[in-house]
């Protein structure tokens, strides 16, 4: 597998958000979303058998490992390290873009997936298969960066009835939507979702890598 990086921190996103975590960031991404934070692992990585990859996850010692990128699931033996690693009892979270097919996933993992909001420039790119192979365990994520991607947002969980098949994330683009102004439409409306800031941008410089 072509590999970006290998860190352990806390856990910034999703419901485990504050949880110590290895984190194996996969290179490649076939997306170019307008407000992403990782461009570096789009091309920057080297080569590391899943065996190795299993070895390194046990010299950290760590319950949680969250496979990220990039787009984990364009490289064929991400299921494959997944499975691996639940096997080893390893809690398994996959944060994925929502474009690749998530079916290939092992049930145990804890997928986190992304839907695209049209501020991104990739809103056509989401694969809506993907909603009816969503686990109990899934969370997905809207990443929202002004009032047209909030409504555009609110009518695709009332659509799928997201909240009925998934714990629903909301988040701000950072430094482009003041996180006050997105809790009050959510207070607003009573969206039954889970405001979630970027935890580790708190703690550190967004251009801290590695944490």
């Amino acid at each position: 597998m072509k590999i970006n990086e290998i860190f352990k921190s806390i856990q910034g996103e999703s419901t485990y958000m504050g949880i110590p975590t290895l984190f194996i960031r996969v290179s490649g991404c076939n997306l170019r979303c307008s407000y992403c934070d990782t461009k570096y692992a789009y091309n920057e990585g080297k080569e590391v058998p899943v065996d190795e990859l299993l070895k390194i996850a046990n010299s950290y010692n760590m319950k949680y490992v969250c496979i990220t990128g990039g787009e984990p699931l364009l490289q064929k033996d991400t299921p494959e390290l997944i499975e691996k690693l639940l096997d080893k009892g390893y809690k398994v979270i996959l944060e994925t873009s929502g474009n690749q097919d998530i079916g290939m996933v092992k049930d145990g993992a804890i997928i986190v997936m992304d839907i695209k909001c049209p501020s991104s420039g990739e809103s056509k790119k989401n694969n809506w298969l993907n909603i009816d192979k969503l686990k109990s365990n899934a969370q997905v994520k809207f990443v929202i960066g002004n009032r047209e991607d909030y409504e555009w947002a609110k009518n695709i969980i009332n659509k799928c009835r997201l909240t009925e098949k998934a714990n629903v994330l909301m988040s701000v683009v950072y430094e482009k939507l003041a996180p006050k102004e997105l809790i009050e439409w959510i207070l607003e409306d009573n969206l039954n979702v889970r405001f979630q800031p970027q935890l580790h941008k708190l703690i550190w410089s967004r251009n801290v890598r590695g944490k």
